[in-house]
Formats: structure tokens, sequence, C-alpha cells
């Protein structure tokens, strides 16, 4: 039996990866397989982190840091650190207060943060409880209408920009849900697609696939879907799952207005490259003339640093917030970013950055040649 919250978060939790113990206490079989989980051999998963681990820091002594500060702007609204909430489906698996604990931690420390399509509470629900920007995060579902029709849903909420996610047409292959037999239980639904025309699939006993050529990939969003897209909203685009130069470029030639450097969380396809290895090839591609954000694999403010050192402007955390949650609510939310944040701040210090600005590929240490 899963253990209830935190009532006070202990002193042993000094480090946001120390919540992922007290997280496994207090979540099923089942929904530890589905939030902690990855696709295959979970290779992509813990590159993500490991790949942070093989960057090194370089530190500067004796810099200016008089006004220093963590702000920036994005899309016409100011944030007070580039540290965002990412979107998660089905947060009451984790707590049974759901994404409105999540969103009542991000506003206590001003994060910025992300619903997922899938979220578990209604979108509108969640928009009356934040005190801080919101985004949604959309995936383009085979009923077009139904689309629009969300989207609308988000505008009139107050959501700030969309999420388009583009890098799960399909689910990933995902063994450790398979063994833990996970289903969502009972009470717990995507309930913002309630109402949604189902995909129509019948069995074609000549078809020579399992998967291409079939009706779910027939219906999968393309490029035309984002041109299409452009057409229903006002509210600035992101695509999230961006993770080469190539789709980099296209994305800008269709409009969008940012991008999200991700692989899914390593969801999707295992044997993706970790993201923050990828980040630098569609950084240098993008040049500035938009926003890009990266996830995956964020567990410390160093890891924050290396990011915008390599070309992002921002980035979101996911699980992390998420094992918070399992472990104390809204309180361990707030935590989270609460020491991402600090840690964020002492590194920049250390490494002269006395603003985001500052940061740079200068604060990456590479070995020099004799």
């Amino acid at each position: 039996m899963p253990l209830a919250p935190l009532q006070q978060i202990p002193a042993d939790i000094a480090a946001v990866g120390d919540y992922q113990a007290y997280a496994r206490e207090r979540m099923s079989e089942q929904a530890w397989a589905y939030l902690a989980g990855g696709a295959a051999d979970e290779l992509t998963l813990q590159d993500n982190r490991q790949a942070f681990d093989r960057l090194r820091l370089r530190s500067r002594v004796l810099q200016d840091l008089r006004g220093g500060n963590t702000r920036l702007r994005l899309f016409g609204q100011d944030y007070e650190h580039p540290i965002f909430v990412a979107p998660v489906a089905y947060q009451k698996l984790a707590h049974a207060d759901g994404e409105l604990a999540c969103v009542l931690g991000a506003s206590a420390l001003r994060a910025g943060m992300v619903v997922s399509t899938q979220a578990s509470i209604e979108l509108e629900t969640i928009a009356a409880q934040a005190q801080t920007p919101l985004w949604f995060q959309l995936y383009i579902q085979p009923d077009r209408d139904f689309t629009a029709a969300l989207v609308r849903r988000a505008e009139a909420a107050g959501y700030r920009a969309l999420v388009l996610t583009v890098d799960a047409p399909v689910s990933g292959i995902r063994n450790r849900e398979q063994r833990a037999g996970f289903a969502l239980p009972a009470g717990i639904e995507a309930v913002n697609l309630r109402g949604m025309r189902p995909l129509a699939v019948s069995a074609d006993p000549s078809a020579s696939s399992l998967l291409l050529g079939g009706p779910l990939l027939n219906a999968a969003p393309t490029w035309a879907d984002l041109t299409w897209l452009r057409a229903q909203t006002r509210l600035p685009i992101l695509l999230k799952g961006i993770l080469s130069a190539a789709d980099a470029e296209q994305a800008l030639a269709a409009g969008v207005d940012g991008l999200i450097v991700s692989n899914h969380g390593g969801r999707t396809l295992d044997g993706l490259p970790a993201t923050i290895e990828a980040l630098p090839e569609v950084a240098a591609a993008v040049q500035g003339r938009v926003p890009v954000l990266l996830d995956g694999g964020i567990r410390r403010g160093t890891d924050i640093l290396k990011a915008l050192a390599l070309g992002a402007d921002a980035v979101l955390v996911g699980r992390p917030c998420i094992f918070a949650l399992a472990a104390a609510g809204a309180v361990g939310v707030a935590h989270v970013l609460q020491l991402l944040r600090a840690e964020l701040e002492v590194a920049m210090a250390l490494t002269g950055c006395a603003d985001l600005a500052s940061i740079g590929p200068q604060t990456i240490w590479t070995p020099h040649s004799c």
C-alpha cells in the first residue's frame, strides 16, 4: 500500500534527486511504471541524465556580479527565471490533487507551467487556480474539429502559448509499463478529450504491416497540419520534439514561434540522442531567430546552466516535479523549483555570469591542446 504524502519536507531532502525514493513509496507499481519509465531498454532515458554529467563548467573569478538576476522575456511575458514545469499527463496518478497541486507549487515559485492535453483535470479549472503564466501542450487529434475547439478553450481560459508536441505520432514501446500491467485506474482520464469522436479502426486481414499504412498513422499530423493550426490561433506556437537542424529549419520556414529540444523524456523511441547533446545543432540552425527551450534530464541547477550555455533560452522540468508532487504535493513542487533556482544562481555566480545574457559557450569547459 503506497504511503500518504509528506506533511512537511524532511531534512534529508536536500537536492532534487532526493525526492525520487520518497515518490516511489507513495505510488502504486503501475503509476510508477508510467511516470518514471521510458521506452524499451530506457537507454535514452538514462542518457538524458548522463550526458549532463559528462559536461564540465568553466569557473571565472573576480567578475562584477552587481545587479545580477535570472530574468527573461518570452513571447511578451516577463519571467523571473528560466525554469518551467514540463507537461506531464495524468498527474492524479502521482497525487490526488493532480495538476491543481502542481500549479500551486509552480505559482509559489512564479514558474511558467505547461499543461498537458492529457491532464487529469480540466484545463479551465487549472487556469482558474494558476497565479503564473500557463502554456497549453497540444496533440493534434485525428478529429481536427475537436482539436480546433480545444485550442479555443485554451485561448478563452487565458493560456499564453501552444506547445505542439510533434515527436509522438504513436506511443513508444514501454516495456516497464507492460510488465507492470499499467492501465489508468477508475476516476483518472484525459478529461479534456471528453466528447472527441474516436478514430475508426477496423482490422484488415490483408494488411502486410502492424502499424505502417494503418488508420492511426494515416491520421497522424504532418507539416500541413502545422499550417492549419497556425490559421486557427493567434497564440505563439512552439514545436516540442525537435532534435535536428533539418526539422528546426523546416519549422522556422513554417512560421513557428519557438522550439523545444526534446526526446519526450526518453518515452518514444529508444536510442535517440540525449537532448543536451542535440541542443547545439538545433541552436546553431536557429541562430536566435526564435526562442529555443530544452527538456530531459534536468536534475541540478548546473544542468540548467549547461543548457543555457549551449543555446537554450529556458528549460522545462518534468519528472522531478512529478516525484515531488507524489511525495509532498504542492509544497514539494515548490521546493524542487526553489532548489533548482538556488543552484542555478550559485552556479552563475561561480562561473562569473551576472545574468542569463552572460551565459554562453565559454561557460562550458573544454580541454585545450598544448
